[in-house]
């Protein structure tokens, strides 16, 4: 598969591009968008994530997120971006590199989430390639991580069609849906076969 990064001055200049999808920084003016898919697609995301906080939807509590997002950007720490249909421009869910180490580690850890209507069609797989080539040949990192519930079979065949391996099983390892729960661990190396 082929990737295309856009780079210019500032996150918002970044355009990660695949065959079927583009993914670009989250903006104010994607919050209705990003909002209406998340609560349409509530039930299918929330046995899968961190608790949604009272107002998770709320246009301050975006704007809030994309201010996070932008520090987080210009520290080195952590690249978020929606993704997005080629043929259409329907937002279709996200991908975030997080709590990026430098140093000797050069890794961070990948987390993801889809709209239910887009599941299973192959447009994550794509976007995780796109965010693994921009992390190994943009921020030269050597380790990509990624964690998913032992019964996210979904989740857990995206990680391997996408070259991670599984590598460990972590016991109460992130707090998801309001409780501690167990996950299973996977790794990408910068040299591993990619998608």
């Amino acid at each position: 598969m082929l990737f295309t990064v856009f780079r210019g001055d500032g996150p918002l200049s970044v355009r990660l591009e695949g065959p079927r999808v583009y993914l670009f920084p989250p903006r104010m003016a994607d919050w209705k968008a990003w909002a209406e898919l998340r609560e349409e697609s509530r039930s299918f995301l929330v046995p899968w994530e961190p608790t949604w906080p009272h107002d998770a939807l709320a246009r301050g509590a975006f704007r809030r997120r994309l201010k996070a997002y932008s520090q987080e950007w210009r520290r080195g720490t952590g690249f978020s971006f929606l993704v997005f249909r080629l043929e259409d421009s329907a937002l279709m869910g996200g991908v975030t590199l997080s709590n990026v180490r430098r140093g000797v580690a050069q890794a961070a850890s990948m987390g993801y989430w889809i709209g239910e209507r887009f599941a299973k069609q192959g447009y994550m797989t794509e976007a995780v390639a796109a965010v693994v080539e921009f992390a190994f040949e943009e921020l030269g990192l050597h380790r990509i991580e990624a964690a998913c519930l032992p019964h996210n079979d979904a989740s857990q065949a995206l990680l391997g069609k996408a070259g991670f391996r599984q590598e460990g099983y972590a016991r109460q390892y992130l707090r998801i849906n309001g409780k501690w729960q167990d996950h299973l661990l996977f790794e990408m190396l910068r040299d591993d076969p990619r998608l």
